[in-house]
């Protein structure tokens, strides 16, 4: 008897989603959780394992298709042993035991296999999953003796290069894409949106880093970044500024009593924003080694919908970039995002003399239909004072 291969369940809010790959074809053997095909939704990329062994049938759903969830994406049919819709069982003495279930590999490890030409089973991983890097580890060629330098060839005409070619080239939008697209649309008509600004001394705070670094790192074995002194930061502004911790809805506010929040991270696809949740309640070397978590997801296509589902208020940090100064978009429903920038050395006045400090610009953008200028400015204002004196971090948290 067939199995049907159905979309699941893919969390709050995702109710459709797109046949991003097939990695298994019509007639390959698979076992119990076999990945099987790539499901790609508007926050991440899920795998759907088989759920029997057997062989895969008909495929209804070719790579591109829309997909809701339910939908039939295919068959798995018995193979000559009958074993579609078994689970398996261990075998009795004498019979053949199936081959061990290879190690699992995220998509790009997937897709770094087919650009190289190598076979998934011969990478070895310190993981539980195969990666990009795994993968990349095994093409590269080990190390060869030098030998002389050949001959250089003998001088001859070469052809002039044919005229550039005025091509285009038409791509679909992905699904997190299309879906990125249509909600900074609808934040604009919905939110009334306006940006403050201030400017930060990030003097402290690189002293800081550079005394502790070493030590940090061998004790919690992750560096000690920026993003830390941020995110305490904003959760100390946000236990003051509680309408920045909130959302609309309706004709009502609901202020949030718990600070969950979202850090913008760089995807193949565009940035995606996870979320650190109760970072209040995180350390410093907690929050590092969440954010450090969240890179690597972000990079190997593993974030799952648990870590991007919501978040009370984000920070996006365009200098990693080069950014110098930019107003950052709302992540609705939030009411606040806190826009971080390159570090400069500008001329400054300090104690009434002009001196070079590494100075970063900061922006805030707010929902204006329930924070007031006032507040927003504030809050900024009390973000550069315990940015700026770091200490402070520790009597705010």
């Amino acid at each position: 008897m067939a199995a049907n291969i159905v979309v699941p369940e893919m969390g709050e809010s995702i109710i459709d989603a797109r046949v991003a790959k097939w990695l298994k074809k019509e007639g390959d053997a698979v076992a119990v959780g076999d990945p099987l095909v790539e499901l790609e939704t508007d926050k991440a990329n899920m795998e759907v394992a088989a759920p029997v062994a057997g062989i895969v049938g008909k495929i209804a759903f070719s790579a591109g298709a829309d997909v809701k969830i339910g939908d039939v994406l295919g068959t798995i049919e018995a193979d000559s042993a009958g074993n579609a819709g078994k689970t398996g069982s261990a075998g009795s003495a004498g019979e053949a035991q199936p081959a061990p279930t290879p190690i699992p590999a995220t998509p790009s490890a997937r897709q770094a296999a087919r650009d190289n030409k190598v076979d998934l089973t011969s990478v070895s991983t310190s993981g539980d999953r195969i990666t990009k890097d795994d993968v990349l580890r095994a093409v590269r060629p080990a190390p060869s003796a030098p030998s002389a330098p050949a001959a250089p060839p003998a001088p001859s005409a070469r052809p002039a290069p044919p005229a550039a070619e005025r091509g285009e080239v038409r791509e679909r939008m992905s699904k997190r894409r299309a879906t990125i697209a249509k909600r900074l649309i609808e934040v604009q008509a919905t939110a009334a949106m306006l940006t403050t600004f201030n400017e930060v001394d990030m003097s402290a705070v690189m002293a800081l880093r550079a005394r502790q670094k070493e030590t940090f790192a061998k004790k919690h074995g992750v560096n000690l970044g920026l993003t830390s002194f941020f995110v305490k930061a904003a959760v100390a502004a946000l236990g003051e500024f509680p309408r920045l911790n909130a959302e609309v809805q309706g004709d009502e506010i609901v202020l949030k009593q718990y600070y969950d929040i979202g850090v913008a991270v760089s995807a193949a696809e565009g940035l995606v924003v996870p979320v650190i949740r109760d970072a209040d309640r995180r350390s410093f070397a907690e929050i590092e080694l969440a954010v450090r978590t969240f890179v690597d997801k972000a990079r190997d296509s593993t974030l799952s919908l648990g870590d991007l589902r919501g978040g009370t208020f984000t920070i996006t940090n365009g200098g990693v970039f080069g950014s110098l100064l930019s107003t950052p978009i709302l992540n609705p429903p939030q009411v606040g995002i806190l826009g971080l920038h390159a570090i400069k050395a500008r001329p400054v006045g300090v104690n009434g003399e002009i001196v070079l400090r590494p100075m970063m610009y900061t922006a805030l953008t707010y929902d204006h239909r329930i924070v007031d200028g006032s507040e927003a400015v504030r809050f900024l204002v009390k973000i550069t004072e315990l940015i700026e004196d770091p200490g402070m971090l520790l009597i705010e948290g």
